[in-house]
């Protein structure tokens, strides 16, 4: 177990931040309204917290009560990371007593086997199958029954108190606003923490048009790392930035135009896209739960639900203070010592910030409804625990295409043209940084291995790296064409082959991430307008 310098040392690859936005502007209503998002929001974490492993509440209690400096360090940890694992170090245990951190977290019934759960969802028929491996149910032993008997209980149940608390906030901030999309969306959102049923709700996010611009609620699959099938809780609470939006709301304009050319067979490409895909930037006021462990969220493409993707498309929404604080603190000073000199000055904040952009448009984009032997599913149920980690890793290289064509097309400004390689490549070893066992990590570490073996980007004689102008347009569009025929495919064993293959860090790399330890791997925010609004 790491000791009060170790664990010190440890915390302090996340730089504190003072995380704030302007609310100056908001009618004395609107500001009540917020706080009471706020409120709501921070319910998200005690979820979450249960929802990663079921023994995370009795550690916690046990932490508060022990005063020592060792004590506060271990305190510190947890929360950075809701729970005793440092997710920078491979899920690493770093409080005594913590277990292995379980890959099925608390989703499934404590104790079971992954073969046992997957025995028992092959004798369901289709649609209890459907509902046991849905976003918003947990499966847990049946009460008084021989080992092996498994029950499927909806989130409502399972998590009934802090459901019924956070819905009652969501409908008093709902009362108070005079936003109509604002107030429909916080009401029916609270119906579905009681109800179960997400679908009007999320329908309602997408509509959203308003100054505040919450998202809470059960979304990513990352901690279920059997299967990527159950939601985790999240809150983010944030102020919309009208001019930074205006600016590049022209881009959705232009998906089906990159659907209709990405580098991928004509037969797997979606000739209609959703109706919908408004992109948000705003600044962030809170974060919590799924949102707020270990390395920050950035951006995120909501909602998961394919049903609402093919009828409405996705939202993207830009967490611009968030992001401006990572390119200052941490991308900067790793450009200086990754790239090579000739490159170094080609690294920009408009570059970093526009790939962000692409990265979650192309979610949106691509496979999503397949047919694999005859029956239709989806790329998440057959890639399985893959899933998070190419479809990331897809997200970001399809974002590089994207860019480009846009570039080409003149719809983006040619003084992009150097910069989105550049920061490209400094950002990868930025998100390597985050650990191989994140979906993040280990994503870029397969296309910085890919384009490494393509040419595409080069060791210089230093140990520095550098863009192949030559060939790097080229690379990009193999690998996106690589990642969205396997997605189409829902090839489980080739993604399992290339992560394993490409999914690692190689000497050459970890030689350079060891000239690294010195900058912060990441921002630990302060969410002071947050605080403000709670007192």
């Amino acid at each position: 177990m790491p000791d009060l310098k170790k664990l010190e040392t440890m915390t302090k690859r996340f730089a504190p931040v003072e995380i704030s936005a302007d609310i100056s502007k908001l009618p004395t209503r609107e500001k009540q309204a917020l706080a009471k998002l706020v409120s709501a929001g921070l319910i998200m974490d005690s979820l979450f917290l249960r929802q990663v492993w079921a023994g995370n509440e009795s550690m916690l209690l046990d932490l508060l009560k022990d005063p020592t400096p060792l004590g506060r360090a271990r305190l510190h940890y947890f929360l950075m990371n809701k729970g005793p694992w440092s997710r920078l170090d491979n899920n690493e245990a770093f409080i005594p007593g913590a277990p292995k951190k379980p890959e099925e977290a608390n989703f499934y019934p404590t104790g079971a086997s992954k073969k046992e759960i997957e025995s028992w969802l092959k004798g369901l028929s289709a649609a209890e199958h459907s509902n046991a491996m849905g976003f918003f149910t947990a499966v847990r032993y049946q009460k008084n029954s021989k080992p092996g008997n498994y029950q499927v209980v909806p989130y409502n149940l399972e998590y009934q108190e802090e459901l019924v608390m956070a819905a009652g906030l969501l409908q008093e901030a709902a009362s108070l606003t005079a936003q109509p999309s604002l107030k429909a969306y916080l009401s029916k959102r609270a119906d579905a923490f009681l109800s179960n049923d997400y679908y009007e709700s999320d329908v309602a996010w997408m509509e959203l048009d308003s100054s505040i611009e919450p998202t809470i609620g059960p979304y990513e699959v990352y901690e279920d790392e059997w299967f990527n099938a159950k939601a985790a809780f999240e809150a983010f609470i944030a102020i919309r930035d009208d001019a930074e939006t205006k600016k590049l709301s022209n881009l959705s304009s232009h998906l089906q135009d990159i659907e209709n050319n990405l580098p991928l067979d004509a037969k797997y490409r979606n000739p209609r896209l959703g109706s919908m895909a408004p992109i948000r930037v705003v600044n962030e006021i809170l974060a919590s739960g799924d949102g707020n462990h270990g390395v920050q969220t950035a951006a995120f493409n909501l909602p998961n639900d394919e049903r609402v993707i093919r009828e409405k498309g996705a939202k993207r929404v830009m967490l611009k203070n968030v992001q401006d604080a990572k390119f200052k603190i941490v991308l900067v000073p790793i450009s200086k010592s990754v790239l090579s000199s000739r490159d170094q000055g080609h690294v920009s904040f408009d570059a970093f910030f526009t790939h962000i952009i692409m990265h979650e448009l192309m979610h949106g984009l691509g496979p999503h409804a397949i047919r694999v032997g005859g029956r239709d599913t989806t790329v998440r149920q057959e890639l399985k625990d893959t899933y998070s980690t190419i479809e990331e890793a897809k997200a970001d290289i399809s974002g590089l295409f994207a860019l480009q064509r846009l570039i080409d097309q003149g719809v983006l400004g040619k003084d992009l043209q150097e910069s989105i390689y550049d920061t490209f490549l400094s950002s990868a070893f930025r998100s390597i940084r985050f650990g191989i066992s994140e979906a993040h990590g280990r994503g870029n570490a397969l296309q910085l291995n890919f384009l490494l073996d393509y040419g595409a980007f080069l060791i210089e004689r230093d140990g520095t790296f550098s863009v192949n102008q030559a060939k790097v347009k080229d690379g990009v569009m193999a690998l996106t064409r690589e990642l969205l025929t396997l997605e189409a495919e829902g090839n489980y064993s080739k993604a399992k082959d290339l992560l394993s293959r490409l999914g690692i860090i190689r000497s050459e790399i970890q030689k350079v991430l060891e000239k690294l330890r010195d900058i912060p791997v990441d921002i630990e925010p302060k969410f002071t307008t947050a605080q403000q609004l709670s007192r």
